[in-house]
């Protein structure tokens, strides 16, 4: 099937004009497939990752279904993290922008209660939350769900992964069985489809071939290394390929904390994201990296979701992911709008055979390559600093300095000596620490 044009879709005209004004023309597959299905009020399953316009095609179903009028709630939009309903809140309310008499909430733990039931007292259509919250706003009784007529549940296996079952089943029961239910996840597992039998009606199943999963602009590489050599490896990437924004995934919290606390040592502006930090410490780290104050985010695989971010030059797997298709969320955070990115692997031992189960499932290369030595490094900063300096000459306006340098000529130097001594300087300390880590290389991997 073709991508459609939005045009096509048969939206109204207040939305036309917003995905217009966001830059949007043609439809992704998720939004061809699905969002004709969804404005005929029809329950849809639709298996997508995040980065495949899965946020747009169930938005603009709801924004076309409410009823300005109507003041009551009557769409609920699950998600399973904070960041994520608020990228949800956000891309909504972009598309809403034309739609007069619209009002949509985020509501998630960390933010203070009392407003968001301010705003449910004013009225609201459109609910985009996290299910504790919602169960909260529902025990307090300060949010009716008997006029709700779609439900969204969006990354549904991440939500049921991290212990939301029996609340997502509280919520249903309070919904009108007259109702829409769209189940959106990135894998179909027996939990999965017993959420769609027993709450959907005849759904349209909507499934994208792992080949329009990947990536195709990212570059996968992967390393084989000791253990204890990832942070020294990881240094000499970043520092090698001059990376100036990445992000880095481990498997576990503890590993996070440690990563953070090396890099650091090492002079990095690096900082962790998992599920133990407050919210408002998760708030300030992901404002940070946006800043691009911090140029290295270590995160885990759960505390990832609803980062989107367009300038990540590089995803570091640090550790390999269990899950295959977690391999494409990570690698699918960089190469965002159209630009190049790379994903970059550390195996240890037995894991290579990870790489080749991972080649198999994304229909994709990842290609094997040699940890560059300490030399290494220093030829190619030298060779960066080199070219630096032809630029600098070529641009000319060099009047004073050139003066200065004759002056040091006077006192019977040699051009060349002064020139190699400046550059010297300018290597730093950092060859002379590179230059004592040659000996152990061969040590690490």
């Amino acid at each position: 099937m073709e991508n459609s044009e939005f045009k096509d879709l048969k939206l109204s005209k207040e939305i036309q004009k917003a995905i217009t004004d966001m830059g949007f023309e043609e439809a992704t597959p998720i939004q061809s497939q699905s969002i004709p299905y969804m404005l005929e009020g029809k329950d849809v399953i639709g298996q997508a990752q995040t980065g495949t316009g899965k946020t747009a095609a169930f938005g603009i179903a709801a924004l076309e279904m409410v009823d300005p009028h109507n003041r009551g709630v009557q769409a609920v939009i699950l998600c399973p993290t904070r960041e994520l309903a608020i990228q949800v809140s956000e891309e909504l309310k972009k598309l809403s922008k034309y739609k007069r008499g619209i009002e949509i909430l985020p509501v998630y733990g960390g933010q203070p209660i009392d407003r968001q039931i301010r705003a449910l007292k004013n009225g609201v259509q459109i609910i985009i939350g996290t299910p504790g919250r919602v169960m909260d706003h529902m025990e307090r009784r300060t949010l009716r769900l008997d006029g709700v007529k779609m439900i969204v549940l969006d990354e549904a296996d991440e939500m049921l992964d991290m212990g939301f079952r029996e609340d997502i089943e509280l919520i249903m029961k309070k919904i009108p069985l007259e109702r829409q239910t769209i189940l959106f996840s990135a894998t179909m597992s027996r939990a999965i489809l017993d959420l769609t039998k027993r709450y959907q009606t005849k759904p349209q199943m909507i499934k994208l071939e792992h080949k329009e999963m990947t990536v195709p602009e990212v570059e996968q590489f992967y390393y084989e290394v000791k253990s204890q050599a990832k942070p020294e490896v990881l240094s000499r990437l970043i520092d090698i390929n001059d990376i100036k924004l990445s992000l880095v995934f481990c498997n576990t919290k503890r590993r996070v904390d440690e990563l953070v606390d090396i890099l650091k040592s090492r002079g990095y502006l690096a900082d962790g994201l998992h599920g133990d930090l407050q919210q408002r410490q998760r708030d300030i780290v992901m404002s940070k990296f946006r800043k691009k104050e911090i140029e290295i985010l270590v995160a885990t695989d759960v505390a990832a979701r609803g980062i989107d971010v367009g300038d990540i030059e590089a995803v570091f797997n640090y550790d390999i992911p269990a899950d295959d298709e977690n391999y494409i969320h990570r690698i699918g955070r960089t190469a965002r709008a159209g630009k190049a990115g790379r994903a970059i692997s550390f195996v240890t031992g037995k894991e290579v055979y990870r790489i080749r189960q991972i080649q198999q499932f994304t229909k994709s290369r990842i290609i094997a390559q040699k940890v560059p030595s300490a030399s290494d490094i220093e030829e190619i900063k030298t060779k960066l600093i080199l070219e630096k300096v032809k630029g600098i000459v070529d641009a000319g306006h060099l009047g004073e300095y050139n003066n200065l340098i004759e002056k040091l000529i006077q006192d019977d130097y040699t051009s060349l000596d002064v020139a190699a001594a400046l550059l010297k300087m300018q290597m730093g300390e950092r060859g002379n620490e590179e230059t004592m880590k040659k000996g152990v290389d061969d040590s690490l991997w």
